[in-house]
């Protein structure tokens, strides 16, 4: 079971979680199950975060798989020029 860890508005539309313990192998998982519970956040996610996983960041996450009791943080992604 992944260690998924929430901050901002990530939290605020998980009902003030910070932290949750997540069934998921995939990426692709990892966002339905967080949809399930809280239907919405997967729009917050998508497209605008990367993965952190076990403090490795994943820029474009959409095939990564999670290893078990990893932790993982969703990263705001920051543009410039």
């Amino acid at each position: 079971m992944a260690r998924v860890l929430l901050s901002g508005a990530l939290r605020r539309h998980a009902g003030g979680r910070a932290e949750l313990a997540i069934e998921a192998r995939t990426y692709r998982e990892l966002l339905a199950a967080l949809e399930a519970r809280f239907p919405g956040i997967a729009s917050l996610i998508e497209g605008r975060t990367s993965l952190a996983i076990d403090g490795e960041i994943i820029a474009d996450p959409l095939l990564e798989t999670i290893p078990p009791r990893s932790e993982i943080h969703f990263v705001p992604r920051v543009a410039g020029g």
